[in-house]
């Protein structure tokens, strides 16, 4: 298989540090991409260690297939992670994961193709879905959505400041044609923001709203993590990349949740020893190195959370 030259994983040596592998380790990588945690991982597994790759994108999943085709330890499987406990129940390893990984957000491969419409600086059609098979297109939905609607989408999703201003400048545009690329959003964007942020494109929190909204991404995250704690083997590890404050505050709030004993009423005769949490206590949340953000600007915004799942704790 060859990878995107272009394409860099996120924290990949903290990512196997994580985890800790062993030889015989079944590994799940619930955002394939383009394989380079997979890829990583495999350095650490023997001849009966196996990874299973997951993405909602056809792109990935297509060269996913590619290099299964060469590697037997390789499961690739096509699916939001919302799937994940039934994708890994149909597979009969539920219970037995030694670790997850999710990379969450959009990958440098779905940033750099402009036809996938989620760049703000390649012109390209507006689109953004992750799985261009499922739902509509950004444009479409900007089409019909009302200006109120627009407005909760830009504060709630992008924490937008001037989300009434860019809703009411979309709505008017949209009365004399439709906006159809990804140049014609963030132009009309650029053009009605009057201040800036350092270092930020005006129409970086329009476009993360757009996306998160049209991808459903907070939602497919509330789902998956305890699917994913769920489908680890006691002492299994979870490991979860972030990339802006709405994903790491759940992420956050879910591990220390899951770190508390399990809530029984305070007069219930139960022993100590048999209120466990779901996890250990998690790690402090990890950042690139400046190395890694020199050498990949992307990651610039990236943290690392992993826990591990109590040794008593079962399925």
């Amino acid at each position: 298989m060859v990878l995107s030259a272009a394409h860099s994983p996120v924290m990949t040596a903290e990512v196997v540090k994580a985890l800790a592998p062993s030889e015989g380790s079944i590994l799940v990588d619930a955002t394939f991409g383009r394989g380079g945690h997979t890829r990583a991982l495999f350095k650490h597994l023997g001849p009966k260690g196996r990874i299973y790759a997951m993405d909602r994108d056809p792109e990935a999943c297509a060269i996913a297939r590619d290099w299964a085709e060469g590697e037997s330890r390789l499961t690739v499987i096509q699916a939001p992670f919302s799937k994940l406990s039934d994708e890994l129940i149909r597979a009969g390893i539920a219970g037995q994961v030694s670790g997850i990984v999710l990379d969450l957000g959009v990958s440098s491969p779905q940033l750099d193709n402009a036809e996938r419409g989620f760049s703000f600086m390649r012109d390209g059609p507006l689109d953004m879905r992750m799985d261009p098979s499922q739902g509509i297109p950004v444009q479409d939905w900007l089409a019909g959505v009302s200006e109120e609607d627009l407005i909760g989408v830009l504060r709630r999703l992008g924490e937008e400041r001037y989300a009434r201003r860019i809703a009411r400048a979309i709505v008017n545009a949209r009365n004399e044609t439709p906006l159809t690329t990804t140049g014609e959003l963030s132009s009309l964007v650029d053009a009605c923001v009057p201040t800036r942020e350092p270092g930020k494109h005006p129409a970086t929190r329009t476009f993360q709203a757009l996306r998160l909204f049209i991808n459903q991404e907070l939602a497919e995250l509330d789902a998956v993590l305890p699917q994913a704690l769920d489908m680890l083997e006691p002492g299994g590890r979870l490991v979860i990349i972030s990339f802006h404050s709405l994903e790491d505050r759940r992420v956050k709030r879910f591990f220390q949740d899951a770190a508390k004993c399990d809530p029984f009423p305070p007069d219930l005769p139960i022993r100590a020893k048999e209120i466990s949490p779901v996890i250990l206590r998690p790690s402090r949340p990890q950042r690139p190195s400046e190395g890694e953000i020199s050498d990949n600007p992307r990651a610039r915004s990236a943290i690392l959370r992993w826990a591990q799942k109590s040794p008593s704790r079962q399925i």
